[in-house]
């Protein structure tokens, strides 16, 4: 079922389309419960971040700044934003890796710190309708295909591996609308 919801709230996602939200909301719920029981503490807890970040998501696209707008624009960061944001993510996934090291005793720290670390920036870009989430979605998606497979959670892998080519999809169709 997550694998299924999955699929239909990134599918929405690349269409821009409102729907995307509840239905992503869903399935990060269901992948929360899973990621749980196999010790992955860090897709445990991103599931949580992504369940904010859908429902602010969710509110911020329905209230676009500036009263003659009904869609919010895509954005497009700047040079100095971009390196920003990847130090801020390099940074995060240093962090959380060494606290999941440490403090847990999580199967795979670094690795699942990692698309931990460049998928919640990924999905704040993407509550905000900044173009660049595609791009960091396909750094995330790369890493999650092998932690997801390296723990035979491989109809996981397989999802992410469509989420990767989904990605790709969706910075083609964004950067067209763009």
């Amino acid at each position: 079922v997550g694998t299924v919801l999955g699929i239909i709230g990134v599918g929405l996602m690349i269409k821009r389309k409102i729907w995307a939200f509840p239905i992503g909301l869903i399935q990060v719920s269901i992948f929360g419960w899973v990621c749980f029981h196999g010790k992955l503490y860090s897709e445990t807890v991103l599931q949580g971040i992504f369940f904010a970040a859908l429902a602010y998501g969710w509110w911020h696209w329905t209230h676009p700044d500036g009263k003659e707008r009904k869609e919010l624009p895509i954005q497009n960061l700047s040079l100095q934003a971009t390196l920003g944001w990847a130090g801020a993510t390099l940074i995060l996934w240093a962090a959380w890796g060494t606290a999941m090291h440490r403090f847990t005793d999580a199967a795979l720290p670094y690795w699942d710190a990692f698309v931990f670390a460049f998928s919640v920036v990924s999905q704040w870009l993407q509550a905000r309708k900044a173009l660049a989430n595609w791009i960091g979605w396909l750094i995330a998606n790369t890493m999650a295909i092998g932690v997801f497979w390296v723990k035979e959670y491989y109809w996981f892998a397989i999802l992410y591996a469509i989420f990767w080519f989904m990605s790709l999809a969706g910075l083609k169709a964004w950067l067209k609308a763009y």
